[in-house]
């Protein structure tokens, strides 16, 4: 899939809904609940969430993979896991901020 930031996706498979904040220059395969992510408002639902990728995405929290440039900030949770491809993205760190001492 070709990704741009600011583009939104939503999961065939659950409720999941992500805005892409950083897309890697090459294409990639975005999948939730391990089924293809498509762009919001596509008639493109149904299937079933594979129970490998069944730990759920949390609202406002970023998920990321560095290695492939790629973050994604959930908009609305659901009960499927984000991943690229077959690996599963992890929930972005916090930035720690700078001591005031």
């Amino acid at each position: 899939m070709e990704t741009r930031a600011g583009l939104r996706l939503q999961s065939a498979v659950c409720s999941t809904q992500v805005v892409v904040v950083r897309a890697p220059a090459a294409d990639v395969d975005i999948r939730c609940g391990g089924a293809p992510m498509t762009e919001v408002g596509s008639r493109a639902q149904g299937g079933q969430l594979d129970g490998a990728y069944a730990s759920g995405t949390l609202l406002g929290k970023r998920y990321a993979d560095d290695d492939a440039g790629l973050e994604l900030l959930c908009t609305a949770a659901g009960e499927g896991s984000l991943s690229v491809g077959e690996v599963t993205l992890e929930i972005k760190g916090a930035k720690p901020l700078p001591s005031s001492d």
